[in-house]
């Protein structure tokens, strides 16, 4: 087997853990599917690859956009603050930082998950100081519903949009691999 298609075996290897990367959180995305394009461009050349490097890089910005607002929109229908979207960024640094050393392979997966549910509660629960108890429990617990449930089809829309661009690259590049 040549080391051109060795090489690009790899790079649809590493575009397909991006694919990954793009649905489960703490796992580079479409970085990954972006750098598999550069490197391919640099070996076949650039000219050949507008069209994929193009489209590899609109997904990327389009997903960084999506990763933010999907969790800002989550929040806001549910009516929650900015203190619980504070909250979840500070929870999912703290869950994979502080179960590190606890949990070495699991813990900051874990921490990545339910980090961000946690600090979104809590940071709701300190914002809305002037609701009685059961009602702050309550709103806390609808923002850190929204919060996760708007990650979660953020990042089904950008596994979706990275597994695109990966079989459009893949379309777009299979025949000078393969001369079809």
């Amino acid at each position: 087997m040549s080391s051109l298609i060795l090489l690009y075996w790899g790079i649809l290897l590493l575009m397909l853990v991006g694919v990954v990367g793009a649905v489960v959180p703490g796992i580079p995305g479409s970085s990954l599917i972006l750098v598999g394009a550069i490197i391919w461009g640099l070996v076949q050349g650039f000219s050949t690859m507008l069209w994929p490097l193009g489209v590899v890089i609109l997904v990327f910005i389009l997903n960084t956009g999506i990763e933010f607002l999907s969790t800002y929109w989550g929040a806001r229908r549910v009516g929650a603050s900015s203190w619980s979207q504070i909250g979840a960024i500070v929870g999912m640094v703290i869950g994979v930082l502080g179960l590190l050393p606890a949990l070495p392979f699991g813990g900051p997966l874990l921490g990545l998950l339910l980090g961000p549910v946690l600090g979104a509660f809590v940071g709701e629960f300190l914002y809305r100081r002037e609701l009685q108890l059961s009602a702050r429990t309550v709103q806390s617990a609808k923002a850190s519903l929204g919060v996760v449930v708007g990650s979660l089809i953020g990042n089904v829309l950008e596994g979706l949009l990275a597994l695109g661009s990966v079989i459009f690259f893949i379309f777009a590049t299979w025949p000078s691999v393969y001369g079809g």
